[in-house]
């Protein structure tokens, strides 16, 4: 039956940062389609915060503190996954930060520090699985991209390069490791409803949309913002068999904002 294409039961997933926000109901989907879950933070606090979702959810995840950026722990991470869940099969590259800083203000660490941790990490967690999924003989890798894997704006030069350059990365995975039975591929949020981006949602004083609302209601053909649950069904379409045969790609769940030149000005 082609719904059993889409079960993820048996298997493991490592979800990167998925304390809460977008990494959070990516793991939830994944429990509910019958996968085991493992996830990272990088903060005590965060860890205490994100077992308590997880419990209120009734999802029985292991949680590993543990920098994505830091190589040693990556690979300690992930044998231990190996040892107590059985490896990895589909792991999600989600964890990320951005500096909304201009270019010509930005320092040169800071620009490092985003594009380590948003491309550089992806790349240390993929290699870290890659053997286990090549003597498994399966394996999938989701990374979570951006519109700015596509488009730029202002003040998000690292963020952008960083995104810009896990597109490729996916692409690359794709082209050294499907031999192997081995999906890399992505998913590109569009404006997401989180804590994140609350203060972007906040109405005015007089009761009106904040200016960067009204901007990407606009913008987007589905005039509202994407919510966390938007990203589910993609993500477990892309981490079960009904995708085995798609590689390199990148999903954009961004309510069609990439297709539209936006509204004629009145």
């Amino acid at each position: 039956m082609i719904l059993n294409s889409f079960s993820l039961e048996g298997k493991t997933a490592l979800v990167t940062g998925a304390a809460y926000g977008i990494g959070l109901a990516i793991a939830r989907a994944f429990a509910e389609a019958g996968a085991r879950i493992a996830f990272n933070c990088s903060r005590p606090e965060t860890m205490e915060r994100a077992q308590q979702a997880y419990r209120e959810l009734g999802i029985d995840a292991k949680g590993y503190l543990c920098d994505v950026t830091d190589e040693n722990a990556v690979k300690a991470m992930v044998a231990d996954i190996e040892a107590t869940l059985g490896g990895v099969d589909i792991l999600v590259n989600n964890a990320g930060i951005i500096k909304r800083i201009p270019m010509h203000e930005m320092a040169a660490e800071e620009f490092r520090k985003v594009v380590d941790v948003d491309l550089v990490a992806p790349f240390i967690c993929a290699k870290a699985v890659i053997p286990g999924m090549i003597k498994k003989g399966h394996g999938k890798i989701i990374n979570i991209c951006s519109m700015m894997s596509e488009v730029g704006r202002e003040t998000v030069s690292a963020y952008a390069a960083a995104k810009g350059g896990l597109k490729m990365l996916t692409r690359n995975i794709c082209s050294e490791y499907g031999e192997h039975n081995i999906q890399c591929n992505g998913i590109g949020p569009g404006y997401i409803a989180t804590e994140q981006t609350a203060p972007l949602r906040e109405r005015q004083a007089d009761g009106s949309r904040h200016p960067f609302d009204q901007f990407i209601i606009a913008k987007t053909p589905a005039a509202r913002w994407g919510t966390p649950e938007d990203l589910m069904g993609p993500a477990v379409f892309l981490a079960s068999d009904a995708s085995n045969f798609v590689n390199g790609h990148v999903l954009y769940v961004d309510g069609g904002i990439l297709a539209y030149i936006g509204k004629q000005p009145k």
